[in-house]
C-alpha cells in the first residue's frame, strides 16, 4: 500500500467524495466483519458434530468472549477514536501516546481477567448456567478462552486503532490471518486429535494469537502509529479519554455478556440444553449477518471522527444517510433469506429436532425485526466517532441492556419459552425507537 504522511491523510479523508470514501475504508473492514463472524460461528457449527450439550457449552461461554470482547473494544475504541481526531487535528504526539497507552491498558486487563477467570472457573460456570451434563465441557471451554484473554484484546485494540487511522486493509489482513488458522484448527484438533470441546477452544485462542502477531507488525509499517512503551501514559487524560470514547463499546458488550447470561438461564430453565444450543445457534447465524454491517459502520466511522475533528460536519451527516440506507435495503434481503429458509440453517448446525424447532421460531422472530438494526448501529456509532460518549452509550446500551434486560425477565414468565424466542425482536423494535431520535437531535447539530 502506498505510505501516506499527515498531508496525505488528510487529503483523503476530507476531500475525497463521502459514499466513494466508505466504500473503500468498509471493504476490508466488511471482509474482516465477516470472516471473523464465520469463525466465531466455525466452532459452534463444528461442535454441532458431537452433541447438544457441547453446543450448549459453547453458547454458554459465549457470555464470557463477551465479556472479553467488551473490554478489548472499550480500550480499541476509546483510543481509536481519540487518536482520529488528534489526528484530525494535526496533534501527532498526543496520537502515538493514545494508541501506546490504548493497548497497554488491554493488555493489563486481559491478564486480569484471565487469572481471575481461572482461579473462579466452577462457580463462574455454574452462574453461566452450566448443568451437570454441561458442566465440563463448558469449564474446558472457558479456562482455554481466559488463557488467551491478553492477546483477543490486544488485537480488538490494534484492529481498530488501524481502522480509526484509515488503514482497515492491514486491519483486514491481521483478522484474516486468524480466522484462517482458526477454521483450519478446528476439525484437525477437535477430530484429527480426538480433542474435542477443548481442540475447538485452541483453535479459536490459536487464531486469535496469529490475529494479534500479524496486526501488530502491520502496525509497525508504513506510516501507521508506532506502539511504543515509552509512549504509554496510564495518567487521567489520556484515561478519561478512553473511557469517552470506549464507555459505549462497554456497555454495549458488556450488556451483550449479561444479555446472553440471562438468556441462557432462562432457556435452560424453560427448555435446558436443547433450548440454550437452538438459541445459541441463531445468535451466532444473527452474528454473522449484523458482521457485515457492522463492517460496514466501521468503514464510516474514521470518515466520522476524522471530518467531526476537522469540522466538516456536512460530511459527517452524508455519511451517517448512506449508510442507513446501504443498512436498511442490505437487511431486508438477509431478513427474507433468514425467514424463508429458517429450518435449513438452523439445521445445518445441529440435527436435534428440539434444537431446531426452538432455532425456527427464534431466528424468524430476529428476521421480521432485522432490519432495523441499521438506523441502530450507524446511530450507535456516529454518535461514539464524534465522541457523545453520554448519547453514544445510551445508544449501545439499549438493545442488550435498557430494554432487552427487563423483557428477558418479563415475557418468558408471561410466554414461557416464546417468550426467550422473541425477545431480542422486541428489544430491537424499542431500541430503534430510541436511536431516531438521538440521531436527530446530533445530526440538527451538525447544519453548517
Amino acid at each position: 500500500m502506498k505510505k501516506m504522511n499527515h498531508r496525505d491523510r488528510y487529503t483523503y479523508l476530507t476531500q475525497t467524495p463521502v459514499p466513494q470514501l466508505i466504500l473503500q475504508l468498509s471493504v476490508p473492514t466488511i471482509i474482516s466483519m465477516l470472516v471473523t463472524g464465520i469463525y466465531n460461528t466455525a466452532d459452534t457449527f463444528f461442535v454441532g458434530r458431537i452433541s447438544t450439550q457441547a453446543t450448549a457449552a459453547v453458547g454458554l461461554v459465549f457470555s464470557v468472549m463477551a465479556i472479553i470482547q467488551a473490554m478489548g473494544f472499550f480500550c480499541g475504541h476509546g483510543s481509536g477514536n481519540y487518536l482520529s481526531r488528534l489526528l484530525g487535528a494535526g496533534k501527532q504526539q498526543e496520537a502515538d501516546e493514545t494508541a501506546a497507552t490504548g493497548f497497554a491498558l488491554a493488555l493489563i486487563l486481559g491478564g486480569i481477567l484471565a487469572v481471575i477467570g481461572n482461579i473462579f472457573a466452577v462457580p463462574i460456570c455454574r452462574l453461566l448456567g452450566a448443568s451437570e451434563a454441561s458442566l465440563h465441557d463448558t469449564m474446558t471451554y472457558m479456562r482455554i478462552i481466559l488463557a488467551g484473554a491478553p492477546f483477543m484484546m490486544g488485537q480488538f485494540v490494534i484492529n481498530n486503532q488501524l481502522r480509526f487511522q484509515g488503514k482497515a486493509y492491514y486491519a483486514m489482513i491481521g483478522l484474516m490471518a486468524g480466522a484462517v488458522i482458526n477454521i483450519g484448527l478446528d476439525p484437525l484438533l477437535m477430530f484429527g486429535l480426538g480433542l474435542g470441546v477443548a481442540g475447538a477452544a485452541l483453535a479459536t485462542v490459536s487464531g486469535q494469537i496469529i490475529s494479534f502477531c500479524v496486526l501488530f507488525i502491520g502496525s509497525r509499517k508504513g506510516d501507521n502509529i508506532r506502539l511504543k512503551a515509552s509512549n504509554v501514559r496510564l495518567n487521567g487524560h489520556y484515561l478519561k479519554e478512553i473511557v469517552n470514547g470506549g464507555a459505549p463499546s462497554l456497555f454495549r458488550q458488556g450488556l451483550a455478556a449479561l444479555a446472553t447470561l440471562l438468556l441462557n438461564l432462562e432457556a435452560g430453565r424453560l427448555g435446558g440444553d436443547a433450548a440454550i444450543a437452538g438459541m445459541s445457534v441463531v445468535t451466532r447465524v444473527l452474528m454473522l449477518l449484523s458482521s457485515a454491517l457492522i463492517g460496514f459502520g466501521q468503514g464510516y466511522q474514521p470518515v466520522c471522527s476524522f471530518n467531526y475533528g476537522a469540522k466538516l460536519y456536512e460530511r459527517v451527516r452524508e455519511g451517517y444517510l448512506f449508510c442507513v440506507k446501504i443498512g436498511t435495503v442490505f437487511l431486508i434481503a438477509a431478513a427474507t433469506v433468514c425467514f424463508a429458509f429458517a429450518p435449513q440453517i438452523i439445521s445445518l448446525f445441529r440435527d436435534d429436532p428440539d434444537v431446531i424447532a426452538v432455532g425456527i421460531t427464534a431466528l424468524r422472530a430476529q428476521a421480521i425485526t432485522l432490519p432495523l438494526m441499521a438506523g441502530i448501529v450507524m446511530t450507535n456509532m456516529m454518535l461514539q466517532s464524534a465522541g457523545k460518549g453520554v448519547k453514544a452509550s445510551i445508544a449501545s446500551s439499549s438493545r442488550n441492556g435498557i430494554f432487552f434486560i427487563p423483557l428477558i425477565l418479563i415475557l418468558p414468565r408471561i410466554f414461557g419459552l416464546f417468550g426467550v424466542e422473541i425477545t431480542q425482536a422486541c428489544a430491537d423494535v424499542l431500541s430503534f425507537l430510541l436511536a431516531v431520535p438521538l440521531a436527530v437531535s446530533e445530526l440538527k447539530k451538525m447544519v453548517q
